[in-house]
């Protein structure tokens, strides 16, 4: 008897529906085949598959001929979610049962018969509701995952002999129903308090936030840069529900939604360390996954020692902070990864960190500070919406009496009204981009810019004669203006001002 299962198959963050086809023929050598280029982790499926099923009091059909083909046949499959598909096929055909229709199963088995949180769930219910199936049978610690959709009928099983009663018709299963999983940002009770002064950082830290703005902070060790980027992620609005469901999609192929999680709502975090790889950081391996850029989609990618990552990662953020997706490329297949972040970058001035210091001797040769600059390009520093230089303190001024008096408890109603700020300027841009796929002022195109960024007449002559004066680039210019209709935003202005400009010319014409 011959029966056809719905799967899915991941490339990258898409899907692409597989059928898996099982047979099972009286005539022939007893063997159980699996075809349709299956890699190790589904070839090694079959045992796992067979002994699932009869520890879960059900007869396998030793006996016969077992052949099961994930059909397209001419595409690498990978993953051990096809386990519960091939299992419910081979006992409907052995059975002479009918699977359900319009439904797709989903899951690793244990050897026990039951079911093991799977990487993807959220993945294939998504792609359940776009083709239009009604039903998914998956294990009971994904079923909060993929209960998300509305449209589609969501069932966990906790063994496999659940499954095989329902089909039977001796238990009904009853649909899983969504809970809402609080997974706000573990940062959001670090108070911007905690840095002594430095309000001119923790300005263009509200400014990024506000717009999605790359920052470079550079400064002497110790001055609160790698500290106020922890307390950044705690400025950030939460997620859209179109976001939110872009970047579950990444942490779900990653497997890194944990059993009985749910959609996330925080916007990401990442803030890999220097020695990572290219493939890691960018993304790669066989078969392709996502990396750090990708798993900071929607959020913040936190690159401290900036200056310390191999150079050839450094360029490699040329195209995904152009376009917000990279496109990686194999013989067999190309993929394309979302990675719409917001670059978050900390270095010191020179090798040893104290070359503006007003008091320690910079002991850097001048040949070692041109090398040093040298790793962050002109395309790279051009692709930054806002340099920050942070100056260190000194205890014969004004800071003396800022570091005597911080208090520990800090300044929660000024925290307070800075996130305020930052969540309408959100509700401003949320309003200002509705329907046509931006989400923040960073995002814009330059058309867009010419629609909603309207500089006064005195904005653009100072806008103007920066430009000259500096000899900024085209791309500068717009990121300016981009800069500055969020500024203008932060205080509820409708047209670009002077103010606004100048405001936004500081950070830009700041250098390493």
């Amino acid at each position: 008897m011959l029966v056809k299962i719905n799967s899915i198959a991941v490339l990258g963050v898409d899907v692409v529906r597989v059928t898996v086809e099982v047979n099972i023929a009286s005539r022939g050598f007893p063997s159980f085949d699996i075809v349709g280029l299956p890699n190790k982790s589904i070839a090694e499926s079959k045992e796992r598959i067979k002994t699932a099923i009869q520890n879960s009091g059900i007869e396998f059909p030793s006996s016969k001929k077992i052949t099961v083909n994930l059909a397209p046949a001419g595409m690498p499959k990978e993953g051990t979610f096809y386990d519960l598909a091939i299992a419910t096929g081979i006992v409907c055909a052995s059975k002479g049962i009918k699977p359900p229709e319009d439904s797709m199963f989903f899951g690793e088995l244990s050897l026990d018969g039951s079911l093991r949180h799977t990487k993807g769930a959220f993945l294939a219910a998504l792609y359940l509701e776009d083709i239009g199936l009604r039903s998914i049978f998956l294990p009971l610690n994904s079923a909060n995952e993929a209960a998300v959709f509305t449209g589609i009928n969501v069932y966990g099983l906790s063994t496999m002999g659940e499954l095989v009663s329902h089909i039977t018709g001796k238990m009904q299963l009853a649909p899983y129903k969504n809970a809402a999983i609080d997974t706000r940002s573990k940062h959001v009770s670090t108070q911007d308090s905690e840095v002594v002064g430095q309000e001119y950082a923790k300005r263009a830290l509200e400014i990024a936030a506000a717009g999605g703005h790359n920052v470079l902070l550079i400064g002497s060790p110790g001055v609160g840069k790698t500290m106020l980027s922890r307390m950044f992620s705690g400025m950030l609005a939460p997620l859209t529900q179109q976001e939110s469901h872009e970047v579950t999609k990444i942490y779900s192929v990653t497997g890194k939604i944990p059993p009985g999680g749910s959609l996330i709502t925080a916007r990401p975090f990442r803030a890999p360390h220097h020695t990572v790889s290219y493939a890691g950081f960018i993304g790669g391996g066989n078969p392709i996954r996502p990396g750090e850029i990708s798993l900071a989609h929607r959020g913040v990618l936190f690159m401290d020692e900036f200056t310390e990552f191999h150079k050839d990662i450094i360029e490699a953020l040329r195209q995904p902070m152009e376009e917000g997706k990279v496109t990686i490329t194999r013989s067999s297949m190309s993929v394309e990864l979302p990675c719409r972040f917001l670059l978050l970058a900390a270095c010191n001035p020179c090798p040893c960190g104290y070359l503006w210091h007003h008091k320690n001797k910079c002991k850097c040769s001048v040949p070692d500070v041109e090398r040093y600059r040298k790793k962050l390009s002109g395309p790279i520093l051009d692709r930054i919406d806002i340099v920050c230089r942070m100056r260190d303190f000194e205890l014969k001024s004004p800071d003396q009496n800022v570091l005597s008096s911080h208090d520990s408890h800090g300044n929660n109603s000024e925290i307070k009204m800075v996130i305020d700020r930052i969540y309408a300027a959100h509700k401003i841009q949320e309003k200002r981009f509705d329907g046509v796929g931006t989400v923040l002022n960073s995002e814009m195109t330059n058309m867009q810019v010419g629609l909603h960024a309207n500089l006064s007449v005195e904005a653009k002559v100072l806008l103007n004669r920066a430009v000259e004066s500096y000899g900024l680039s085209a791309r500068s210019y717009f990121k300016i203006v981009k800069v500055a209709r969020t500024i203008a935003d932060l205080g509820g202005a409708g047209d670009i001002e002077p103010p606004h400009i100048a405001e936004a010319l500081q950070y830009k014409t700041s250098t390493l």
